[in-house]
């Protein structure tokens, strides 16, 4: 009997170039995936709530996944996930870009710390295209150590 792999069974990089290798070419969804890898409180609360799916080795280079964003909403209220009130701003963010939901930026940036909002504003200009080209990003990706 063969199993077929799990995202609980991988380790965080390997979950986080598996969802990023099924984003790749989708501004916003890449964007949403680097938000969530980037502030380091997200991918393991998802991977354990069982809230990534892996799709498989779609095109021969690896793994691809994605995360249940349809899903998230009941997982917060059943506390399957949680987080202070900056993370789950960074949550309703990636949300946002991935799946186009209407979020009050106003709102969404004055509850988030100076690191987060570094992270929102990657976020959106990743989204936006700033990344590539001649120009630097207009929000550049903060360093991770």
């Amino acid at each position: 009997m063969i199993l077929e792999p799990r995202a609980a069974d991988l380790d965080l990089v390997e979950v986080e170039n598996a969802l990023l290798r099924a984003a790749v070419g989708d501004y916003s969804a890449e964007a949403a995936v680097l938000l969530l890898a980037n502030a380091g409180h997200w991918l393991p609360q998802l991977q354990g709530a069982g809230l990534i799916c892996l799709l498989g080795d779609v095109d021969g280079d690896g793994l691809w996944a994605q995360v249940a964003w349809p899903d998230l909403d009941a997982a917060l209220r059943a506390g399957r996930i949680g987080g202070s009130s900056s993370q789950l701003r960074l949550l309703r963010a990636a949300v946002s870009l991935a799946e186009g939901h209407p979020v009050d930026l106003g709102d969404l940036a004055a509850g988030l710390d100076r690191d987060g909002l570094v992270l929102l504003l990657a976020a959106v200009a990743h989204a936006g295209g700033s990344h590539g080209g001649e120009l630097p990003p207009l929000a550049a990706w903060p360093l991770r150590g």
